[in-house]
């Protein structure tokens, strides 16, 4: 009689943990910063018909990396489970700090559940409140844990070394235009030490702007809008409530 094959759970666990980081490092990064009138969403994507970055409720949206269709999964789930509880009881019910403890529960018990694989995901869930004190942003990395963010925070690609940049760069009060800058400076090093040049054709840029006087705060950033912050110092920024255009709600692929 053969003796089973025996793998601790220990081992097990960790297997899982680096499957799982593996496939989220081979994306591409998506970065998450504070400015002065809000929160704004950074991704390096060339597509225009799958999107990383899509609007959940009226003042949270959603951002992921790794693979589309796990990730975009769980966006149609977020905007699910906030439908129905703003229907039931109350708009003002339905926040990110909900929304982040669904996710994980979701992410946590799949990642524990012997009979599937790990979500090759992460996840960010971000809410714009009434000042800057107010905004909210989780990050829910593949295992379901969940980390409360402030200020910028990176995931994908080499994500390490993106947040390093950030946390040495960002200030609070940045204008958007600032913090786009940033964010493309950000994006733009490699694990080499050097930078390459990103294009608006490249970035997948969106807001959820406090000020914006639609319930709704999540506006894309497109076009000629977004040509322009690129080439401004940040000074003379405009609002992103002048966007020239809002698309329609999506996820988006990795490749």
């Amino acid at each position: 009689m053969s003796t089973p094959f025996y793998v601790s759970p220990q081992q097990a666990m960790a297997d899982r943990a680096e499957y799982a980081r593996k496939g989220i490092a081979r994306g591409r990064s998506v970065v998450v910063l504070q400015y002065a009138d809000g929160v704004v969403f950074v991704a390096e994507n060339p597509s225009r018909a799958l999107h990383k970055v899509s609007e959940i409720y009226d003042r949270i949206a959603f951002a992921a990396v790794g693979k589309y269709n796990e990730f975009e999964n769980l966006r149609i789930g977020g905007v699910r489970y906030a439908d129905l509880r703003g229907y039931t009881y109350d708009r003002e019910d339905v926040t990110a700090r909900g929304l982040a403890n669904t996710y994980a529960q979701t992410l946590g018990a799949i990642f524990s559940s012997a009979g599937e694989k790990p979500y090759e995901v992460e996840l960010l869930v971000a809410e714009v409140g009434a000042t800057p004190e107010d905004d909210q942003i989780y990050r829910l990395p593949h295992d379901g844990s969940i980390v409360d963010e402030h200020g910028s925070v990176a995931v994908g690609g080499n994500a390490d070394q993106i947040s390093s940049y950030l946390d040495q760069h960002h200030r609070d009060g940045m204008t958007l235009g600032e913090a786009l800058k940033l964010a493309v400076e950000s994006l733009s090093r490699d694990n080499n030490g050097g930078e390459r040049t990103l294009t608006a054709e490249q970035l997948e840029v969106a807001v959820l702007d406090r000020k914006r006087p639609q319930q709704r705060k999540f506006k894309r950033v497109l076009g000629r809008q977004l040509a322009r912050l690129l080439e401004s110092d940040g000074a003379a920024a405009t609002s992103a409530g002048e966007s020239e255009g809002e698309s329609e709600e999506g996820s988006e692929s990795e490749e």
